[in-house]
C-alpha cells in the first residue's frame, strides 16, 4: 500500500500509517530491535501497514573470506558487543557466518504469500538460526530444516517461491531500496551506540539497519539504528498527525506466549512486564538468557534442526529467565 493511499484514507478499517522497516535476517541489531518492534505491531495493530525491506547485509557476489573460521569468530565478537546494548540472547558459538543473507532474505519475502503471521513467524525462525543456533539458513536445505512445523506453512510452496525469479526480483527492489536512503540520514550525527548513520557499501549509501520509516497525514519520520522505545511511538503520533494517541499494549505472559510462539528474556519483559516465563513454557538456553517456547512450538521443532542444535528443558511455574533484569 503505498504512502498516498494511506494519507487518504478515511475508513475506520484502514491503516493511518505506513512503516517500513529495512532489516535483514542476519542483523544482530535487527535481532535485538525485536522486542521494542512487536510491542509497537501489537499496540499499532491495524491502524498501521507493515511492510519489511530486505536490505541483504551480505550479498551473494561478496568477496568470500580468505578464513572463514577468523571470519565467523570476529562476527562472534560483534554479535556479543552489540547484545551487551540489547540484552538479546546470542547463540554460545557461530559455527560459520552466513555465506549470504539473500537465501534467508527470498525465504522471507516467499512467505508473505501465506499471510503475515506465517511470514513473521518464518522471519523469526529463520533470525534464530543465527542468534540462538549459531547455524545460519543460508541454503534451501538450511532454511527447510529451521522452518519445519511453522503453524500453516506449506514448505514446498515456500521453497518453490522462494527459487522463482519474481520473489528474486522483489528481493532485489529491496536491495535497491534500501541503497536510496533519505538525505536525513547520510550525515546523521545522531546518539550512540548505533546512531543509523546511512552505511557506505561499496558505491552504495544504504539504511542502517534496522531503520523504520513511519508515513502519514503528518508526514514522514524517519528512525535509524537503535532508539529508545518511546522515539519509535512518537514517530507514529507524528506521522499520523497526532491522530493516534497510543499506549503500550501488553499481554499476560501466557497470552503473549501463545501469540508469539517464541519469546526472548527481554521479550518477556517488555511485552508483559511479568519476569517469570508462564506455566508449561520450555526453555532452550542460549549463551546470553533463554529463549521461551509455546509447549506446541516446542513440540513442532522437534522435528526441525532445533531438536538437533538445542537442549530443551521444561521450566517451572516461577523460574525467573535470567538476562531479564
Amino acid at each position: 500500500m503505498a504512502p498516498d493511499e494511506i494519507r487518504t484514507s478515511s475508513g475506520a478499517d484502514r491503516p493511518l500509517v505506513s512503516v517500513t522497516e529495512f532489516t535483514d535476517p542476519a542483523c544482530p541489531w535487527a535481532w535485538g530491535s525485536e522486542p521494542v518492534f512487536r510491542l509497537l505491531k501489537l499496540t499499532l495493530g491495524s491502524r498501521a501497514h507493515w511492510r519489511p525491506v530486505f536490505g541483504i547485509l551480505f550479498d551473494e557476489d561478496d568477496d568470500p573470506a580468505p578464513d572463514p573460521a577468523a571470519e565467523a569468530r570476529w562476527y562472534e565478537g560483534f554479535i556479543r558487543e552489540v547484545t551487551a546494548h540489547t540484552d538479546a540472547p546470542y547463540a554460545p558459538r557461530l559455527h560459520w557466518l552466513t555465506r549470504s543473507s539473500l537465501p534467508a532474505s527470498l525465504a522471507a519475502k516467499a512467505a508473505r504469500s501465506q499471510g503475515a503471521e506465517v511470514a513473521e513467524r518464518v522471519l523469526r525462525r529463520l533470525r534464530e538460526s543465527t542468534f540462538v543456533l549459531g547455524t545460519p539458513a543460508d541454503t534451501p536445505d538450511g532454511i527447510r530444516g529451521v522452518v519445519r512445523g511453522v503453524p500453516g506453512l506449506d514448505i514446498d510452496r515456500l521453497l518453490r517461491e522462494l527459487a522463482a525469479q519474481e520473489t528474486r526480483n522483489a528481493v532485489r527492489a529491496d536491495w535497491t531500496e534500501t541503497r536510496r536512503p533519505i538525505p536525513g540520514v547520510l550525515d546523521l550525527d545522531g546518539p550512540g551506540p548505533h546512531p543509523g548513520r546511512a552505511k557506505e557499501v561499496g558505491e552504495h549509501r544504504r539504511y542502517a539497519l534496522p531503520t523504520l520509516l513511519f508515513d502519514g497525514p503528518g508526514g514522514r519520520v524517519c528512525v535509524p539504528g537503535w532508539r529508545p522505545l518511546e522515539t519509535y511511538f512518537e514517530a507514529a503520533r507524528t506521522a499520523a498527525g497526532d491522530r493516534l494517541p497510543l499506549t503500550p499494549v501488553r499481554l499476560p505472559a501466557a497470552a503473549a506466549l501463545e501469540r508469539w510462539r517464541s519469546l526472548t528474556g527481554p521479550e518477556l519483559a517488555l511485552l508483559t512486564e511479568e519476569l517469570a516465563a508462564p506455566a508449561g513454557a520450555v526453555r532452550i538456553d542460549t549463551g546470553h538468557g533463554p529463549l521461551w517456547l509455546h509447549p506446541d512450538e516446542a513440540r513442532a521443532r522437534a522435528q526441525s534442526t532445533f531438536a538437533v542444535k538445542a537442549q530443551v528443558v521444561e521450566v517451572s511455574d516461577n523460574e525467573t529467565p535470567r538476562g531479564v533484569h
